[in-house]
This record gives structure tokens, sequence and C-alpha cells, in this order.
């Protein structure tokens, strides 16, 4: 049985990013396990890889962007992405990640999906990155594997993917919305920003993006709360900011999304970057 190989990385540079890119796609084991810090700001250049890749957040958040969408991967949630996709990543605040990338004929990914991380496919994933250290016998090793595989299979997924159109002129409004989201927002703003009718717009907006103008602006304005609130932020203030009118409105459609209230979230995120520290010292 093939052997489990693990790296570790910190700050990546381009150069380093080409050759992780080569490693990635050029060994022959058939599971590789990855660990990186990338600082606030990084940005990975467009790529795919030949494998499967589970990309977890242990703290930090990352967009990953493709041609058809957004993906916000915050702490304690991974994305799965497909083999061959070509996709892009912006680190929104520093970030601790673990990457596991699979060989299609083990695992198979139809399409990018945010999962939420539970504690054992966590620790499954360290016991990878372990092993480096910590050699063990190959039996041990293919159950790990085996184990991570089904773990990551039953995986509760999170609806945190924003659809994004190919119509030039309502990208750009999903643009300028994206960095400063406003839940107030209506329809008829952006009909009339693109000149176009209500009803034309609505039908226009779900033909480009599959759900509603209404799904989609509640959607992106819990997406932009993700990093406030895994920095810390109160939630009453990232609330307002979004541009609901009350706590409870704001709760029940993070609850929706999540799977967890905004004060949970907050402090698990908060949990989580406390042990990171710990683990520095």
């Amino acid at each position: 049985m093939a052997k489990i190989k693990s790296a570790q990385s910190v700050g990546v540079t381009l150069e380093e990013h080409e050759r992780s890119l080569k490693l990635i796609d050029g060994t022959n084991e058939p599971v590789l396990a990855l660990h990186r810090v990338y600082p606030s700001g990084h940005r990975t250049p467009s790529h795919n890889h030949s494998r499967v890749q589970i990309w977890c957040a242990r703290r930090g958040v990352v967009l990953v962007s493709t041609a058809d969408g957004r993906w916000m991967i915050p702490p304690g949630h991974g994305l799965l992405i497909p083999a061959g996709l070509q996709h892009e990543a912006e680190v929104i605040s520093t970030v601790e990640m673990h990457s596991i990338y699979v060989h299609p004929d083990l695992f198979q990914a139809m399409s990018p999906k945010v999962v939420e991380v539970t504690d054992l496919a966590s620790s499954l994933i360290s016991e990878l990155l372990a092993e480096e250290h910590q050699p063990s016998a190959f039996h041990r090793q293919g159950l790990v594997r085996a184990l991570l595989l089904d773990e990551v299979n039953r995986l509760p997924e999170r609806p945190l993917g924003l659809p994004f159109p190919d119509n030039q002129r309502l990208a750009a409004l999903c643009r300028d919305f994206l960095k400063k989201p406003v839940a107030r927002v209506e329809i008829d703003d952006w009909a009339a920003a693109m000149g176009i009718s209500r009803r034309s717009f609505t039908r226009l907006f779900r033909r480009e993006m599959g759900v509603s103008f209404v799904t989609w602006r509640q959607q992106a304005c819990i997406f932009a709360s993700l990093p406030r609130l895994a920095a810390g932020e109160a939630v009453t203030n990232v609330a307002l900011d979004a541009g609901y009118e009350n706590i409870p409105a704001f709760t029940t459609m993070f609850r929706r999304m999540l799977g967890s209230s905004p004060r949970a979230y907050r402090q698990a995120a908060r949990q989580r970057s406390a042990a990171f520290a710990d683990s520095e010292d």
C-alpha cells in the first residue's frame, strides 16, 4: 500500500506555488496532505489540479473563485474542488489551511461545494500530516485514508457559494455589491442601473444565477459577514452594517446557511484562533 505524503509551508511565494503544483500533479501517491499558512491579502493565480482537492480552513477565511461562482471557506469548513477545475483564491484574513489532494479514482467531486469539517475529519487530516514525523505501518495509513474519505462523503454541505453571471453589466453590479453588501438594496435599483424593466431584470437574474435576486442578496450579505465575525467583531455591528434592521432576522438567515448562530460561529472561530496561537508557543 502506498505511503501518504505530507508537506508544510508558510507564506507561499509564486515560485513555491508553482513547485507545489508540480509536486501535486507529479506524485504517484494516492493521497497527498499539505499544511500552509497564507498572509492576509495573499492571492494564488488561476490554476487547476489533476486531483480532487479538499481545502480546509483551520483559521482565517479564503475566497475561491471559478468562472461560474465564488465560494467562501471560513474556519471549520472545507471546499471540495473537482479535478481539472480552473480556480483562484484570495486570502481575506490570515489563514491556516489543510489541503488533501486525492487521486480521482479514489474520490469523485462533480462540482465545488462547501462542507462543515467535523472533529473526526479534522483529526484524521492532522493524523495524515503527522505521518511525516511519526511513520506508521502501511496498514494503518490505509485505514486512516479510507476513513477520511468516507467521512468526507458524510460532511454536511453549507450554502456558502455565490453564483456569478456571464452578463457583463449584471456582473459589474454583483462585484460592486460584494464590496459593500446592503440587505435593503431593491430589485428596482438594479433594474434602473441596467436600463431595463423590473420584469426583464428578474427574468435575466434568475436565468443567469439560478436563484432569485432576494435569495442571492441575502446570501451575499451573510457571505460578507463571515470574515468580520471570524475576526471577533460584535454580531450587532455586523448585522446592522449588512442592512438588517434587527438581530433575529440576521440570525435566522445565518443559521439557515451555516447551521449555527452568528454568536456561536464567532465563538468557535475565536477558540480555533486561540488553539492555533497556543500551538505556536
